[in-house]
């Protein structure tokens, strides 16, 4: 099997927005969804082109600090997205923002966010989870050495992050026990450019991080029900998804995204996660509901 060059540019083109004239709201951007060896988009191109729109509409005196999303309908592969952005209030300390995916004449993805200017207060956050260090862990590359196919090429290096699982991927199988909880060392495979001030710097290293954050969110919930992506039959899709962001990291230098599934019932599992930087501070937190059904 072909791995590729180790890039992240597949992140880099999915947040890559043009303005257009809006149709629907105050402004709107266009964006495309990148290659997937699946018949829909990945989800996080939405999550991180939606947040990279919103971050347009603001002043550079504030930050996304959460934001709020809704996958309505299977979006299609390679194709524009406009996203219509509405700026619903612009306060002295927060601002709200609106924003709605269309595709083919239809909403696609919905979403809300707000924005803080940052304060000096009080911190509290949990200690981060004692974890092996990256480097001890293989890459998706090595796990899959040697097997052929589309998936096992795009999970190696198609995907602008390497991931790296502890206890072990789910990829073709359950390595490590069917437990509720995993995590997983990320780090962009190149490290990110320069936005061109600190502000955007940042703002490209929270959207870095909502993008990757749907690739595995689920796996906890595969995991506990000894199921993986390879599962005959099996089908899942983001229904809904929540994330907070609490300090400014780097997606180019390893994170620690420590997940747990909360609960699984009626073909639905909800997950959470929190991504830690190396000197483990808590950078983003991570909820998300998702459809899941077993092969019969």
């Amino acid at each position: 099997m072909s791995t590729g060059i180790l890039t992240s540019e597949t992140f880099l083109k999915a947040i890559e927005l043009t303005a257009v004239p809006a149709q629907i709201h105050d402004e709107a951007y266009e964006a495309t969804s990148q290659y997937v060896p699946w018949p829909k988009a990945y989800g996080g191109d939405m999550v991180a082109q939606a947040a990279a729109a919103m971050m347009r509409s603001v002043d550079a005196d504030r930050q996304l600090h959460s934001m709020h999303s809704y996958f309505m309908r299977p979006v299609e592969i390679g194709a524009t997205v406009r996203y219509e952005v509405e700026r619903l209030r612009d306060g002295r300390g927060y601002s709200t923002r609106s924003v709605r995916g269309h595709q083919n004449g239809k909403t696609v993805y919905a979403a809300m966010g707000s924005f803080q200017v940052p304060e000096d207060g009080p911190e509290f956050q949990p200690l981060a989870p004692t974890a092996v260090e990256p480097e001890s862990l293989r890459s998706a590359a090595e796990v899959l050495q040697g097997v052929q196919g589309p998936a096992a090429e795009y999970w190696s290096s198609k995907r602008s992050f390497d991931m790296r699982h502890i206890p072990g991927p789910v990829y073709l199988q359950v390595e490590g026990d069917s437990v509720a909880n995993q995590a997983i060392w990320v780090k962009a495979f190149e490290q990110l450019p320069d936005a061109g001030d600190e502000h955007t710097t940042a703002d490209l290293h929270r959207a870095a991080l909502a993008y990757v954050c749907d690739y595995t969110i689920l796996e906890p919930l595969l995991r506990v029900n000894g199921l993986h992506w390879s599962s005959p039959g099996l089908a899942t899709a983001s229904l809904d998804h929540s994330m907070w962001f609490h300090r400014d990291g780097r997606a180019d230098d390893w994170v620690l995204y420590a997940q747990e599934a909360v609960s699984g019932q009626s073909n639905r599992g909800l997950a959470t996660g929190r991504f830690f930087d190396r000197q483990g501070r808590l950078l983003a937190t991570v909820a998300q509901e998702g459809m899941i059904r077993a092969g019969s």
